[in-house]
């Protein structure tokens, strides 16, 4: 009779362990792509999306966008040049990376647009920084408002 009673007890544990993670995979199946290729609305969207990947990229690299308005560019840049000094970027450096990089890549755009000599994509370490604040200065003389 204990036997039993042991039995039925770890079987009922069981249950109530495994059953939260079965009621999670049935109730996010539907966001699997296994699961969707084998469906006509599935197929059809990877079809579209494949479409799509092809007009958009010609000999291989992808086709450029319009270029931002010039004050998008300035509010992109005041707003980057706040988060990298204050924020998530102080503590890491992997977020820094980043938003360094989205800054350069702006900076960039920016002195493309008023036609600023700039080598921001060939340089790296102290002297992209050093070309980071020569392009910054340049950009503030031909009438962009960075700060």
């Amino acid at each position: 009779m204990a036997i039993s009673h042991i039995v039925v007890l770890v079987a009922a544990l069981t249950a109530l362990l495994c059953l939260p993670c079965a009621v999670a995979i049935v109730a996010c199946a539907d966001g699997l792509p296994a699961r969707r290729i084998w469906t006509r609305s599935g197929r059809r969207e990877i079809r579209a999306l494949r479409c799509l990947d092809r007009r958009l990229s010609i000999d291989g690299s992808i086709v450029a966008l319009p270029d931002p308005d010039l004050d998008e560019l300035a509010a992109e840049l005041r707003r980057l040049a706040h988060q990298r000094c204050t924020g998530p970027t102080v503590g890491s450096a992997v977020w820094l990376t980043a938003v360094q990089r989205a800054y350069d890549l702006r900076l960039l755009m920016a002195s493309e647009t008023l036609g600023v000599p700039h080598h921001l994509a060939s340089l790296d370490g102290m002297d992209l920084d050093l070309e980071r604040i020569r392009v910054e200065e340049k950009l503030r003389a031909a009438g962009l408002r960075l700060r």
